[in-house]
């Protein structure tokens, strides 16, 4: 599909992501891999993958693990009820892991079910949460036409190197080069045929993938400028600075829920028009009372702020049912979970008002929840428009 279609998606006829989750974390320090590591009680490698998830056109993500880390990766996948989703065991290299998570495409006895071959593959490290459907349909466009792309970024350093009684050798022009990022994507059969020819040293000691494609495919990579926000989780305080981030993101998006009544869904969009300016809003038109795999998505994008509206004059069952499925998402309530009801009276009496014991039912529900950092307000308009 064409840039501007119904899903803006590329013109590629298939993409897929394979994302190497297969290191230690020796530089991280401690115990566990920091693709597991919690950032605000979510598996670093859970933002990764639900950054691929949000783009409708990547048909399938491979996630590629070592072998004691499979069952690890697959209780994840559950938990946060990721889509799409296929784990494949690591090798012992970053190379050899991305070479295993591609032979799902072409070799049955990596998988108990091929995959569908994609016409284009993007690879990206499982610990750069914050990658954007922006830049990977940049380098997905970019590699369905050079073959070849990834996202580069301008050297923060001067590049040096030393002789051998370790005094300063030369260095380099660094408005000549570039930082190699990711995301990078390939032609798939570019890429698959690379990692067939290339010996068992590149596959050891390599690691980067452009150079593969170069050396052994003789295809000369597209660079593409990258965002600031491309960085890998190295160290711990890398670990830290993500916590900031998606706290700040988490502040800075609400979802808008509604049914499918007229009235209440033009109510909606003007809420929505007018906040999208301001912060990241998603509006979703369901019925509370039925399970809705968009509204479940959104839960397990660990979305923390929702104006539910209604024009039902008891509607403290709708917002039982939100607060049902919040806890049946087993998203972590790490930060106050906002509830807004907006109930909209469009009749033409003036004089609305609440019924004692609704009201008195719907503080007992608000101290409740607030327990469970569930904070829930109410709000009334009157909207004679609406009739109109």
């Amino acid at each position: 599909m064409e840039p501007g279609g119904c899903d803006m998606g590329p013109a590629v006829k298939a993409v897929a992501a394979v994302l190497p989750a297969g290191g230690s974390g020796e530089r991280l320090g401690g115990a566990t891999p920091k693709q597991f590591c919690a950032v605000q009680g979510r598996p670093l490698v859970s933002y990764t993958v639900r950054a691929m998830e949000r783009v409708s056109w990547i048909s399938d993500i491979i996630v590629v693990v070592s072998p004691e880390n499979i069952e690890t990766m697959k209780s994840i996948i559950k938990k946060y009820g990721h889509q799409r989703v296929t784990v494949a065991e690591g090798g012992i290299t970053r190379h050899r892991s991305i070479f295993n998570g591609l032979k799902l495409f072409s070799e049955n006895e990596f998988s108990n079910c091929l995959l569908q071959k994609p016409e284009v593959v993007i690879i990206h490290d499982a610990v750069r949460p914050f990658v954007e459907e922006d830049i990977l349909r940049k380098v997905v466009m970019a590699a369905k036409e050079y073959g070849a792309a990834g996202a580069i970024r301008p050297l923060v350093s001067t590049v040096i190197a030393s002789a051998a009684d370790g005094c300063l050798d030369h260095s380099l022009e660094r408005a000549r080069y570039r930082a190699s990022e990711m995301p990078q994507a390939f032609l798939f059969d570019v890429i698959y045929q690379a990692y067939q020819q290339c010996t068992d040293y590149d596959l050891d000691y390599g690691t980067e993938c452009l150079h593969l494609a170069l050396k052994y495919c003789k295809t000369n990579a597209k660079l593409v400028e990258g965002t600031a926000d491309l960085w890998k989780v190295t160290y711990k305080r890398d670990l830290y600075a993500a916590e900031s981030i998606i706290k700040d993101s988490l502040s800075q998006q609400i979802c808008i829920i509604t049914d499918a009544k007229e009235a209440v869904v033009q109510v909606g969009f003007l809420l929505h028009e007018s906040l999208r300016s301001q912060i990241k809003v998603e509006a979703v038109s369901v019925s509370l009372s039925k399970c809705d795999s968009h509204l479940q998505n959104t839960f397990s994008g660990q979305c923390y702020n929702f104006v539910c509206i209604n024009d039902n004059k008891y509607a403290i069952e709708e917002i039982q049912q939100l607060v049902d499925m919040l806890e049946e998402s087993n998203v972590p309530l790490l930060h106050p979970v906002i509830l807004i009801s907006v109930h909209l009276n469009s009749s033409e009496n003036t004089s609305f008002s609440i019924d004692l014991e609704e009201l008195t039912r719907m503080k007992k529900f608000a101290r409740e929840v607030k327990r469970k950092n569930i904070l829930v307000y109410g709000l009334l308009i009157q909207h004679k428009e609406l009739l109109a």
